[in-house]
Formats: C-alpha cells, sequence, structure tokens
C-alpha cells in the first residue's frame, strides 16, 4: 500500500505539472483515488450494509404484507354465492385500492411523499426508505402470492375443510406448501428488483451505496470510477442471489421427484 500511495502521488503531481500519462496510469489513478485513497472504501463497505441491511429489512415486510393481502383478497375471492361477509369486503376493497395505487405509482415519487410528508419529522432516512420499499414490495408480492394460491386446485381446501381443518388451518398446512414452490421465482425476481431500488434513498438522504458513490465523486470530481464499481457490486450481488435461488429450486424439484 505504500508503494501504491507512493505511485499515485508521483503520477498527481505528474497531472498538476499538465504532464499527459498512459491509459494504465490515469486508470491507476482513477481507481486509487476512487477506492483507496483516504480509506474511501471503507465509505463503500459502510453503502453495502445500509444496503443489504434496508433490502432485508424491506423484504420482511413486504413479504408479510404481501401475504395478509393476497390471503383476505383470496378468502373474499373463495368465499360462496349469498354468504358474503361484509367486513370481509370491506378489508379487501381497501386492499385492492392499496394494491392499485402502489403498483400504479412511481417508487420515487412513493419515497418523496413518505419523506416530505408522512414522515417530514423524521431523520432516520434509512428507515423511511426501508418502510417505502416495504409497502411498495408488499403491493407487488401480494399479486404474487395471490396468483400461487389461486392456481392451487380448490379441491385441496375443499378437502381440508371436510376432514374437519379450518380456513387458516387449510391454508397453513396445505394451500400455502404448494403455492410456494409455484410463486419461487417470482419471488426471487421481487427480491433482486427490491435490492436494486435501494438506490432510490440516496434521493431522500438514505446512505447506501449509491450515497458512498455520489460522496466519492464530490470529492474526486470524477464518476467513472465510483459509478461502474457500484453497478459491479450490484451486478455481483444480483448473480449471487440468482444463484441461490436458481439451487434452492431444484432442491424443491429434486424434493418432488421423490
Amino acid at each position: 500500500m505504500g508503494d501504491w500511495a507512493q505511485l499515485y502521488a508521483s503520477l498527481t503531481d505528474q497531472l498538476r505539472a499538465g504532464k499527459v500519462l498512459s491509459f494504465g496510469q490515469n486508470f491507476f489513478v482513477g481507481v486509487y483515488q476512487s477506492f483507496l485513497d483516504g480509506d474511501r472504501w471503507r465509505l463503500y463497505l459502510k453503502g453495502l450494509g445500509v444496503t443489504l441491511e434496508v433490502t432485508v429489512l424491506a423484504l420482511i415486510l413486504g413479504v408479510m404484507l404481501g401475504i395478509l393481502v393476497a390471503m383476505v383478497r383470496t378468502a373474499h375471492d373463495q368465499q360462496r354465492v349469498g354468504r358474503r361477509n361484509p367486513v370481509l369486503g370491506f378489508v379487501n376493497a381497501v386492499f385492492k385500492i392499496y394494491t392499485t395505487v402502489i403498483r400504479g405509482t412511481p417508487m420515487m415519487v412513493q419515497l418523496l411523499i413518505m419523506s416530505l410528508v408522512i414522515l417530514s419529522n423524521s431523520r432516520n432516512y434509512e428507515m423511511v426508505g426501508m418502510l417505502t420499499l416495504g409497502i411498495n414490495s408488499g403491493a407487488y408480492v401480494s399479486e404474487i402470492v395471490r396468483s400461487g394460491l389461486m392456481s392451487i386446485d380448490p379441491g385441496q381446501m375443499e378437502a381440508g375443510r371436510s376432514l374437519g381443518m379450518s380456513y387458516a388451518t387449510t391454508m397453513r398446512f396445505i394451500v400455502i406448501p404448494q403455492a410456494i414452490k409455484n410463486i419461487l421465482p417470482a419471488l426471487g425476481n421481487e427480491f433482486i428488483t427490491l435490492l436494486k431500488d435501494t438506490s432510490l434513498i440516496t434521493v431522500i438522504g438514505g446512505k447506501d451505496l449509491t450515497y458512498a458513490a455520489k460522496a466519492v465523486i464530490a470529492k474526486t470530481y470524477s464518476g467513472l470510477f465510483p459509478l461502474i464499481g457500484i453497478a459491479l457490486v450490484y451486478l455481483a450481488m444480483v448473480m449471487l442471489f440468482s444463484w441461490l435461488l436458481g439451487k434452492l429450486e431444484r432442491r424443491m424439484r429434486q424434493s418432488d421427484r421423490r
């Protein structure tokens, strides 16, 4: 590191003197000042931690909210004619408005409304971003889960109820386990989308990976290497999670064959 620092200092002195550097020398200067000078890699590491934390918490919130909405809407749609529950109908209407509004408006607008209007007094921008991302993800997860539940043969529910099981018990032990296998690829794609969408919280002040890159750009006046660097980090994470998802899907298919 000491030799690299000396080389970097020598090359920057040459640049100040007006000397033209080679491509390799310019590349080294750009990489060093974007990631190593002043231990700037720590900014990226801290931003990566925030990105992963916001992603995981937003995913948990989105899945919980999505499953709740999906089960209520599925229960409403599966009611028998002449036996409609008015309370269930009202809650279903509220959830339908929720999914329509969230899926019909841009994520950026939702973040700005949450940070500047609803939670305008909060300075915990990561929490605001997590809540917004979770609420947004919940609308999409609900449709994914609902489609999976509706794809299961209604006879499965009737069989469970005929055995004396309640609606919730039948859902938990019979319908949902089968639906999970059908919706797993779509849920994985939603997780990947959520991971990339965390970059938007930098707009409201969230100190994520993109915020780190912007902070380095403000100091170096060069955006090439910081932006390419975080793009590669996002790409690596997406490839890793895609590989893990594919491995999980293959294992579940193997269990089906047995």
